[in-house]
């Protein structure tokens, strides 16, 4: 993944989405979310094709700890899904920007983008757990 911060935005719920082409984005969960689910042993992409809306599960990831509901951080059609994920749940924690990426996303309405953090919030939202935690 290009660490381009212009393109990159971030959930409270640790989701990130790569804007890549002028409507089309690539989503996954961070880094933080990998350190706080322990090793992934399995993942549900969503469904190819299907919509999508803001805020409402559109993945599951279990890990050798939880199972955790992964929200669409933006609303629109599933245009790719990572089928690598099935054999590999592995990458996500290995790599989730890159090849532990969910799906991607054809989104309509960028004002939702507007919505997300950027790179520095999302930083300093997870410096805050962090401390709150005791880290």
């Amino acid at each position: 993944m290009t660490n381009n911060k212009n393109n990159l935005y971030f959930t409270k719920d640790h989701e990130w989405v790569l804007v890549f082409e002028s409507n089309v984005a690539r989503v996954g969960i961070t880094k933080y979310a990998t350190e706080q689910l322990g090793d992934i042993v399995f993942v549900e992409v969503p469904e190819l094709d299907s919509d999508v809306t803001i805020e409402e599960e559109m993945a599951t990831v279990e890990s050798v700890k939880s199972a955790s509901e992964i929200f669409a951080p933006i609303t629109g059609t599933i245009t790719k899904v990572n089928d690598e994920l099935e054999d590999s749940p592995e990458l996500v924690n290995e790599s989730p920007y890159e090849s532990g990426w969910l799906a991607e996303i054809q989104f309509e309405n960028e004002e939702e983008l507007a919505q997300l953090m950027n790179q520095e919030a999302y930083e300093n939202y997870v410096k805050e757990l962090k401390e709150e935690e005791g880290q």
